[in-house]
């Protein structure tokens, strides 16, 4: 019966997600629901205690990050910056490859480092210009940002600075380029699968006669007759969030070494700051600062005879909000649901597959999927179960690093169902709603799922690591 009461708290998220109510309301009414169903003392403390917990705590975290990352795609899109990039990659590379581009522009970012959220407020205004002016389908846009953001570069390549791809070295004493033969491969898998479907739904649409619709929402406002910059200038604000971005990861531990004491005049008594937990935090906010600077000084000719700075930054701020909000909601689901009896139930069951790399992908899988968190299902399925795999790996005489990359990719399958939280911020973000666009986002999911048994295949077939 508990089990059953997990499931269908989640099912009822998704349902609500997926028919366009608002997760912000309806997470917390699944989760207390499921609460009432198993404990009905528990629900008032549980959704205090701990949804509200886990949600206030993920806002102070990360709502900095959402802020700056809407205000930093916002300049972009006024200044023209991405109207730019747009025509020039046109013109030397034709209509016809936008997917691709737009994957591998939000692959480069995340792969720099730069958070899959900063990526879908950046690369949205550069996105909508590519797929206005080539004709396809905006349904397509957020499956297209999903591949390049949310997938390969996310926890497949060796490397890469992503939490999903960081959390396996502490519990399998490896590093970020754990197993680089089967990182790489499984990336090369997922983006060909992916640009190929995307790509035959776009021949489709085209053939259908069906352009990048109408009555749309939440559409960039770059005026039609603005004076457009330079490409390389229009790029550079890109480039800088990325460089950025790493040199301050490299600069602030040195600046900030350990624990920070602030002690200020009017403060009853010092506060102590772990600055070392802050460090990707901050060096986010300082990145997306230095690419906006760039951004409002080398565009700001164009933004003067645009659409109002203050009326765009008010929209950048709304947006932001929802977003992170929706997410945090999201966060606090996920936390009642990993304490339910039904939740542990599942996970313990899991520890009956036998072969220890299809143990760990289904049960990652599975937990990222419950808890709509690829961090989070990872981090609960290592902290409860990582000391099995380990002795188990060992006693296969398979390499911790195949283990690191396997947890790593199977984080990044499931967790993209439609009550996720980068999903709901995608699609809040492009203006689109489940029944319009998750179909697609879906099979990327597919893909990602398969990708972490093709890494498998691999490691069992040649030996490859």
């Amino acid at each position: 019966m508990s089990i059953l009461i997990a499931i269908l708290a989640l099912a009822a998220l998704m349902l609500a997600a997926y028919r366009g109510y608002s997760v912000i309301l309806f997470a917390p009414i699944a989760a207390l629901g499921a609460v009432l169903l198993t404990d009905p003392s528990a629900v008032a403390p549980a959704f205090s205690g701990l949804f509200m917990d886990k949600m206030v705590g993920f806002v102070k975290l990360y709502f900095p990050v959402f802020l700056l990352g809407a205000l930093f795609g916002k300049l972009v899109e006024l200044s023209g910056f991405s109207r730019a990039i747009v025509e020039a990659v046109i013109k030397a590379l034709g209509r016809e490859r936008a997917i691709p581009v737009i994957v591998i522009v939000c692959a480069l970012l995340t792969y720099g480092g730069v958070s899959l959220f900063v990526v879908v407020f950046a690369v949205y205004p550069f996105a909508a210009e590519m797929f206005r002016q080539s004709g396809i389908p905006k349904r397509l846009m957020p499956a297209t940002i999903a591949l390049g953001a949310f997938t390969f570069t996310m926890d497949a390549m060796p490397g890469t600075p992503q939490i999903q791809n960081i959390i396996p070295t502490t519990f399998f004493n490896t590093t970020a380029w754990a197993a680089p033969w089967l990182g790489f491969l499984g990336s090369v898998f997922i983006f060909i699968l992916g640009v190929a479907y995307l790509e035959r739904a776009r021949r489709r649409a085209q053939r259908a006669n069906e352009g990048y619709g109408t009555n749309l929402r939440n559409e960039p406002e770059t005026p039609p007759d603005i004076a457009l910059p330079h490409p390389l200038i229009a790029l550079a604000p890109l480039v800088l969030v990325g460089v950025s971005n790493l040199l301050f990861t490299h600069w602030i531990p040195h600046w900030f070494p350990g624990v920070y004491t602030l002690a200020l005049p009017g403060l009853p008594a010092p506060i102590p700051v772990d600055a070392s937990k802050l460090v990707g935090i901050w060096a986010v906010l300082a990145a997306l600062a230095c690419g906006s600077l760039f951004t409002l000084i080398f565009g700001w000719r164009g933004m003067r005879n645009g659409p109002s700075i203050a009326e765009g930054s008010k929209t950048a701020v709304g947006g932001a909000m929802l977003a992170t909000m929706n997410t945090a909601s999201e966060y606090g689901f996920g936390a009642i649901i990993a304490a339910l009896p039904g939740f542990m139930l599942i996970a313990q069951g899991l520890k009956a597959i036998p072969n220890p790399l299809v143990n760990e992908a289904v049960t990652i899988n599975l937990l990222a999927g419950i808890t709509g968190s690829a961090s989070g299902g990872l981090s609960i399925a290592l902290a409860a179960m990582s000391n099995q795999f380990i002795a188990a790996a060992n006693a296969a005489h398979i390499p911790l690093e195949v283990m690191h990359r396997i947890a790593s990719m199977a984080s990044g399958g499931m967790d993209t169902l439609p009550h996720n939280g980068a999903v709901i911020t995608l699609l809040a973000v492009t203006g689109l709603s489940h029944r319009e666009a998750y179909a697609n986002i879906f099979v990327m999911t597919l893909i990602k799922i398969a990708s972490a048994f093709f890494a498998i295949g691999l490691y069992y077939a040649f030996g490859l690591i």
